[in-house]
């Protein structure tokens, strides 16, 4: 689309106004609904009980200090726990605003948050700006977070209208232009536009979105709109006609959802003329959170994902409604109000207004996926024992948020996980720098792979996996992968990886490796990734017990390898350590070939 088509949209707009977000506009019967009604009285509960948790709390300062410790250390977490409590203040009271408009303390609350949000320094996060960035050129960064505060402010300014002071909504339309709109306009591109990847849809729909409810010049809301369509364009190549999500199902969470609230607000303003949801691409994005799921809120969370996630219910009712074949998620799902550590308004308030009531599941369904652009393999199983997951995958080293992992697998059941992905570790400088890959959870170390004369998994474009076969069937799923390419081993001629997912009622997973060397290897182990702490039974057994289960028996052949059992720890996501276990199998007797069986089989 060009220019000038754009603008000619941009003429014809419907008008900003409160029908964006409420039927008929009436926004006093909507939360006057809320109240009474059923659907949201979870939320509403847990939005009054921040709000009495914030009681008598100052603002927190976002002080110097703070700021200087990641160029100092490299560490993320004290300055962000600080800037996204005073975002939870935010969203706390301009939820309570809306639910309880006779109540003057919370706005003067609002507004005192609000007007320190202007006071800051930069609302890019410090991990996200150059080391050597000066005062003077501050707000030609934009990042994530900075595009998400524009955003929301433009909400809060639509939604509160003339309840807030003149003076602040003045304030708030020049901060959001200086920091956003006219960077965006005078000093891009930025990187970010043409990332295949979150980045683009959230900075960009973020900015777009803000530009659709605050722009009132039309050239200017169509030069917005314009790069903002681009940089859609790009996140959209992304993903593979499967609709996989290749930074796992939190990014897609994040990136997608800001890409729906964006295409939101332009179909609604536009009248259709511009929706990218007619799109059949968008529409297979828009299922992938059904696919991911194997076992209650456990998921397949390759790459920089959580092993358990919950659901924005609002923004899963919203596809469900604009997209055929999208499940509604379970009720147990819901994320509560505080699950969000980066505490962002736009899922939190579309979670009250886009949920709707009567259309939760008990369960997702049992089923099995492959997704062949991705190369995943995806199964939740079913049966009078109970519920269970497998999930393996394929692909290369150089995907979003990459993790060494090819061939790498995720075993649950009855709600605890066997065979585990560590998931994403704690964000620091060095985790997404130079040594990335000395993290356990980010290099082949800490996955269910095979270390080949001592030697691990590569990271690039190159080191890949090729899928030689994958089926997913009622009694059983298969893939197979040939792993050579995966390694940087001088004499490994061929890796074949196979799983056989035998989906009985206490099913049983069958992993066969068989390599051809030119020689023989120095060495060859066969590493399992667990948080149970594995015992030996006798020789050929093992047992990753379980909590409220025997757990699982891993079988194998005593004569080919032989056990070693190792504790770690890492940090996760949320800078917590955490214990995990490598089951490691030696092999005794190496050769030029090799074939080696376990099975993995719940009691």
């Amino acid at each position: 689309m060009n220019k000038q088509m754009l603008l000619e949209i941009v003429h014809k707009m419907k008008p900003v106004d409160l029908s964006l977000y409420y039927p008929k506009g009436d926004a006093a019967a909507f939360w006057k609904r809320a109240l009474s009604s059923g659907v949201l009285q979870a939320d509403i509960s847990e939005i009054r009980a921040e709000a009495v948790r914030l009681d008598g709390q100052s603002i927190p300062e976002l002080s110097y200090t703070l700021f200087s410790i990641y160029s100092r250390t490299g560490s993320r977490l004290e300055y962000e726990r600080v800037y996204f409590e005073r975002r939870r203040r935010l969203n706390t009271y301009v939820f309570l605003a809306l639910l309880e408009p006779e109540h003057p303390e919370v706005l003067e609350k609002l507004e005192d948050i609000l007007w320190a949000i202007c006071d800051e320094y930069t609302w890019c996060l410090p991990a996200h700006l150059p080391a050597d960035h000066n005062a003077a050129d501050i707000n030609r960064y934009i990042d994530l977070f900075s595009s998400e505060t524009g955003f929301t402010l433009s909400e809060v300014l639509l939604l509160l209208g003339e309840r807030l002071s003149q003076l602040l909504r003045s304030r708030i339309h020049h901060e959001v232009e200086r920091r956003l709109f006219r960077p965006f306009l005078e000093n891009g591109p930025y990187d970010w536009e043409t990332a295949r990847h979150n980045w683009a849809a959230v900075c960009a729909g973020s900015i777009g979105a803000a530009a659709l409810l605050s722009v009132e010049d039309p050239a200017m809301l169509a030069d917005i709109l314009l790069r903002t369509e681009r940089a859609m364009l790009h996140y959209l190549e992304g993903f593979g006609e499967d609709g996989a999500c290749l930074e796992g199902l939190g990014y897609w969470n994040y990136g997608f959802g800001y890409f729906t609230y964006y295409s939101d607000l332009l179909c609604s303003r536009s009248a259709g003329r511009l929706d990218w949801f007619k799109q059949k691409k968008v529409a297979q994005i828009a299922r992938f959170q059904q696919k991911c799921f194997i076992d209650g809120s456990h998921v397949a969370n390759f790459s920089d994902s959580v092993p358990q996630v919950l659901v924005h219910m609002g923004l899963s009712h919203y596809l469900a409604e604009v997209c055929t074949d999208v499940e509604h998620p379970p009720s147990a799902l819901r994320a509560p109000y505080t699950e969000d550590h980066c505490s962002r308004f736009a899922p939190a308030f579309r979670n009250l207004i886009w949920t709707r009531a009567g259309k939760e599941d008990e369960a997702w369904r049992a089923a099995s996926y492959f997704l062949p652009d991705a190369a995943w393999l995806v199964s939740r199983h079913v049966s009078e024992a109970g519920s269970f997951g497998f999930a393996a995958k394929g692909g290369h080293n150089a995907e979003p948020h990459n993790h060494n992992d090819l061939g790498h697998f995720i075993l649950s059941g009855r709600g605890e996980i066997y065979a585990s992905d560590l998931g994403s570790g704690e964000y620091t400088a060095d985790y997404f720098g130079a040594g990335r890959y000395h993290y356990d959870c980010n290099g082949s170390q800490g996955h269910s792979l095979p270390i080949i004369d001592g030697q691990y998994q590569l990271a690039g474009r190159e080191f890949s996996s090729t899928v030689l076969h994958a089926s997913a069937a009622e009694e059983n799923d298969e893939l197979t992968l040939d792993l050579t390419q995966a390694y940087q081993v001088t004499g490994l001629q061929s890796l074949i990886r196979s799983f056989v997912w035998h989906k009985e009622e206490r099913p049983r997973l069958e992993l066969t490796d068989t390599y051809r060397y030119a020689g023989i290897p120095a060495s060859w182990t066969e590493r399992f990734v667990t948080w149970r702490e594995p015992e030996l039974l006798h020789p050929g057994t093992l047992l990753l017990p379980g909590t409220m289960t025997r757990g699982v028996e891993v079988t194998y052949d005593s004569l080919k390898v032989e056990p070693e059992i190792t504790v770690h720890v890492y940090r996760d996501h949320f800078g917590m350590e955490k214990l995990w276990y490598s089951l490691d199998f030696h092999v005794l007797q190496l050769g030029a070939v090799g074939n080696l069986v376990f099975t993995f089989q719940f009691l």
